[in-house]
């Protein structure tokens, strides 16, 4: 019985409801330091992480240490050094410098394609979330019928009618991720559009739009919030699969994707070639990956208090 009373003792004004609530409990306990402050670790962590593929992406765009296009026979294949930290590929190009400039076409084409999806998203899953009806369902079929088909086969199917090329790689990308946003802006609008302040709203003869777009749509954005890092990762391999399949960024601009197919015939006589831009590729999701949990786990934690 002493043994009981001290481990409830160490569980002092916490209130926990069933399995559910240790848990929660256990994540707001691990978001405090020792003095007590909030630490979340997996949100510092995705921050220092992404921040870097944000920074060398920039810089990409503006400054190389070697040119990304010029070619050199003589340095063909050159392994790791303190000249080519990271090597060179099989024409004797940098690969330091078009990791550089492939972080920061990736990230571009990514964030175009989740903002595009995701507005996109806001605007059908807003008005079919609240007013409901026949658009509501007809916009729910089509979103069935695209989710029915797997994303990369229908981004397929899109750009080999669009074409190749990144324009329509972001359009054909944005099509296929539009129904994601829709089904869950649309499932907030629903919870949200019978609450009380809304109803009261109404009774005060707020405009409907003035209710969707100012009263409605900023209690929502810690789900969406989410659901843009999650599909901004999905975006990133989704970029790297089409340009490593030859229908994405086309040859001579870099790509993390077609970095990696043009090391494919090489991984064992210069694994770097390949080694440089897959581990980029695996940083880059696991750094988003950490800051939407940061953010999803600082949500629960401040709504906690």
């Amino acid at each position: 019985m002493g043994l009981f009373r001290k481990k409830r003792a160490g569980y002092k004004g916490c209130h926990f409801t069933g399995v559910a609530g240790f848990h929660a409990g256990r994540e707001a306990a691990g978001m405090k330091k020792r003095n007590g402050k909030k630490w979340n670790k997996y949100l510092y962590a995705g921050i220092v992480m992404t921040g870097i593929a944000v920074v060398l992406g920039v810089l990409g765009f503006f400054w190389t240490p070697y040119s990304t296009t010029a070619m050199s026979a003589a340095e063909k294949f050159s392994g790791p050094s303190l000249r080519h930290p990271f090597g060179t590929d099989n024409f004797g190009r940098d690969i330091f410098s078009r990791v550089m400039q492939g972080l920061g076409t990736t990230m571009v084409i990514s964030s175009l394609v989740v903002f595009c999806s995701g507005l996109a998203g806001i605007l059908l899953g807003a008005v079919t979330g609240y007013f409901g009806g026949i658009l509501d369902e007809a916009v729910m079929r089509i979103t069935d019928a695209l989710n029915g088909f797997p994303s990369i086969l229908l981004t397929l199917v899109i750009i080999s009618l669009l074409g190749t090329g990144r324009q329509n790689v972001i359009i054909s990308m944005s099509l296929v991720f539009t129904p994601s946003f829709v089904r869950i802006v649309r499932g907030e609008f629903i919870r949200l559009r019978d609450a009380d302040y809304i109803k009261r709203a109404r009774m005060m003869e707020v405009g409907k739009f003035r209710i969707l777009f100012v009263h409605i749509l900023p209690n929502i954005f810690s789900v969406f919030w989410v659901s843009v890092m999650i599909g901004f990762n999905n975006a990133i391999l989704a970029e790297s699969g089409m340009s490593y399949l030859g229908i994405g960024v086309q040859p001579p601009d870099a790509s993390l994707g077609n970095m990696l197919s043009d090391a494919q015939g090489y991984l064992q006589s210069a694994p770097w070639c390949a080694l440089v831009p897959g581990l980029t590729i695996v940083w880059l999701v696991l750094g988003f990956s950490l800051f939407s949990e940061g953010i999803r786990r600082q949500g629960a934690f401040d709504s906690g208090q």
